[in-house]
């Protein structure tokens, strides 16, 4: 099948799977994913269309924390099935009425081939995209995905608390309580992994803080 043809018949893609490798066309030129972030964190997000209110209000969202992604090593890219001339006359508008300027590429999906192959196609809603999210890893493994309804936008500051608690989890070999870092129960402390036997269930409650040999956690050192 030719690269610009439809491709996929919407199925989602699992978690721990490899991001399928395309070739885009992006407000940045060609680019091929996830080749072209590898060994840097991604996040790939869909909208429903340019030029509505809340794709605007989270295209100046995920913009104004640039930074604070950048600082995890993690790359934004947006996608919608637009084609390239209106996500930049869409982003020239955000720049000359908000003031921000956003400086992360946009997938133009405009024969909607990546949108059906990772399945964004919103039900019902003819050729607009659900508001997914997919965290890639540096190897382009899936890590993380979100779903949102058309209606819904996002929180930003959860994409970029998901974000550091992978790689926090990645480096320690722990993983997080429910709200890491502010958990009611734990605070910013991470959990243990459970033990596989006996004995390692014995020497945990010695090494560890714990409420029970299941549940053992600790501060990061």
């Amino acid at each position: 099948m030719e690269e610009n043809q439809m491709e996929g018949t919407g199925g989602i893609p699992l978690i721990g799977e490899k991001l399928p490798e395309m070739r885009v066309q992006t407000t940045h030129g060609p680019m091929k994913i996830p080749d072209d972030f590898s060994g840097r964190w991604l996040v790939l997000f869909s909208h429903p269309a340019d030029f509505t209110p809340v794709c605007t209000t989270e295209f100046m969202a995920f913009e104004k924390r640039r930074d604070q992604f950048e600082k995890l090593n993690c790359e934004l890219m947006g996608l919608s099935i637009d084609q390239v001339f209106s996500h930049m006359k869409w982003t020239e508008w955000i720049r000359a009425n908000m003031d921000v300027d956003i400086r992360f590429p946009i997938i133009a999906d405009d024969t909607g081939r990546v949108a059906a192959k990772l399945g964004m196609i919103h039900p019902g809603k003819g050729t607009n995209t659900v508001r997914a999210v997919f965290i890639v890893d540096p190897e382009g493994v899936i890590r993380l995905m979100i779903y949102y309804p058309q209606e819904i936008g996002r929180n930003m500051d959860e994409i970029v608390r998901v974000v550091k608690a992978l790689q926090v989890s990645d480096e320690n070999g722990v993983a997080m309580p429910a709200n890491w870092p502010n958990s009611e129960l734990l605070g910013d402390e991470v959990i243990i992994p459970p033990p596989t036997d006996e004995k390692a269930a014995k020497e945990r409650l010695e090494k560890y803080e714990c409420y029970d040999w299941w549940l053992c956690h600790k501060k990061l050192e």
